[in-house]
């Protein structure tokens, strides 16, 4: 049996999570890390929205809450790269975890609409850590686990992602309806500081920060390494392709909007005794929880499909696109918050498997000097369309389109990355997944 075959059919079961939380020390912290800092951020992304909403009444302004909140990644990206290349992504991950904790806690001084402009810068300064942490997270990921165990970290930190939105999204609407907001930040910016310390407990060999130079102020902004990526990249079309699949979930940021307003105006979820500004949150959190259970679900099953066969990933991406288009049809035409829920799974269950899949293909095929600048651009592009999406949408929305026809056409569009995909899976040589690091 040849490598090739032989990868196909091993494929992933329970056990192989099991196993490598079991063993793994270091990806089991950051693993665990993960958990409590994502599920604040769930708490905390609501408490945004719906504030927003409150103060302003505009759609539009969740919109450019987003947009804040994803749309820096893609500029700061190159920098973040190449410091992430250069220096301890540990360190660089312990600062962003702090750096980000204090900017939670100054969102408690948003207390009226006068003082509703604070919170976009401080959701722009949130993002820049994120932007520097993320890509190191990400970079790591091979370092700490072996080769064979890298679809099997990807997936479960998927999972994860996942459960937590669904924890973090339904419990974070209770808690912001019953405690208020500042309990909402509160638990957020502590969050921070308990993925900062499971980090910093963390025990493994950095080769790219061993080999660099001594990192100066002006290497931030130096743009000769970016340039060393680019062409790095444009080795392999294939590597390139992986590289831009995450842009092409074209939902991601429609969604935002479209799930806050939607669990405002459309499908509100009302309890009894409590203020209908804060029943309103229960909806969204239905939605959002929706979107959770699609995302542990997809890659889950897609994984276990796949196993290790370089094929499958890519024809999983291309399957994945599909079932977002036919999810966000449905939920344009979805009676009810039940049916829209389904609708939402269905979509995310491919839109996990994308993000899964195309982050696999990455890690596997990306040299470790290289990894911080390939997956700041990954990450970068696919900022880029969310912040896109989200403001478009928005004003789709306040200029009367009805969401119900934006969701729709969201689904629609997802046509488009789908017929790329396919047609970079035709051109060039097959991406090769080599059997031994770089």
């Amino acid at each position: 049996m040849d490598l090739q075959s032989e990868r196909a059919s091993t494929s992933i079961s329970l056990s192989s999570y099991l196993r490598l939380l079991r063993h793994n020390r270091n990806f089991r912290r950051l693993w665990l890390a993960q958990i409590v800092s994502e599920i604040g951020d769930w708490f905390y992304t609501l408490a945004i929205y719906s504030l927003l909403l409150q103060l302003t009444g505009r759609a539009s302004s969740v919109a450019l809450a987003l947009l804040l909140q994803v749309l820096p990644q893609t500029f700061i990206g190159p920098a973040a790269g190449v410091i992430n290349d250069r220096v301890s992504r540990k360190r660089v991950m312990i600062a962003a975890d702090l750096a980000r904790m204090v900017i939670v806690f100054a969102m408690l001084l948003v207390r009226s609409r006068s003082s509703v402009w604070l919170v976009y810068p401080l959701l722009l300064f949130e993002t820049l850590m994120a932007a520097f942490f993320e890509p190191a997270r990400t970079s790591v990921i091979p370092n700490v686990a072996a080769r064979e165990d890298v679809l099997v970290a990807n997936t479960l930190s998927s999972a994860t992602w996942s459960v937590n939105l669904l924890v973090g999204a339904s419990i974070g609407g209770v808690v912001a309806a019953l405690l208020g907001r500042d309990a909402v930040f509160v638990l957020n910016a502590l969050s921070f500081l308990v993925s900062a310390m499971l980090i910093r407990g963390m025990r493994f060999e950095e080769p790219h920060a061993q080999a660099a130079a001594p990192l100066r102020i002006r290497d931030a902004i130096d743009l000769s390494p970016v340039f060393d990526g680019i062409r790095y990249v444009r080795q392999d079309r294939r590597l390139l392709a992986a590289m831009c699949a995450k842009a092409g979930e074209l939902m991601i940021g429609p969604s935002w909007v479209l799930f806050t307003v939607m669990g405002n105006s459309y499908f509100h979820v009302r309890m009894r005794g409590v203020d209908p500004q804060r029943t309103a949150m229960l909806g969204m959190s239905l939605l959002m929880g929706a979107r959770g259970i699609g995302a542990i679900v997809g890659p889950l099953f897609s994984a276990r499909w796949a196993g290790r066969s370089e094929q499958r990933l890519q024809l999983g991406i291309l399957l994945g696109y599909l079932t977002i288009g036919l999810g966000y049809c449905g939920l344009g035409l979805s009676p009810n918050i039940w049916v829209a829920c389904a609708c939402i799974i269905l979509a995310h269950c491919g839109g996990s498997t994308v993000w899964v899949f195309s982050t696999t293909i990455l890690q596997l095929n990306t040299e470790d000097r290289f990894r911080g600048r390939v997956f700041s651009a990954d990450l970068g592009f696919s900022m880029l369309t969310i912040a896109i999406g989200a403001y478009v949408c928005g004003i789709f929305l306040d200029r009367g389109v009805s969401a119900q026809v934006v969701a729709s056409g969201t689904g629609i569009i997802m046509l488009l990355p789908a017929l790329l995909w396919g047609w970079a899976m035709r051109s060039g040589n097959r991406l090769r997944i080599p059997a031994t690091d770089a």
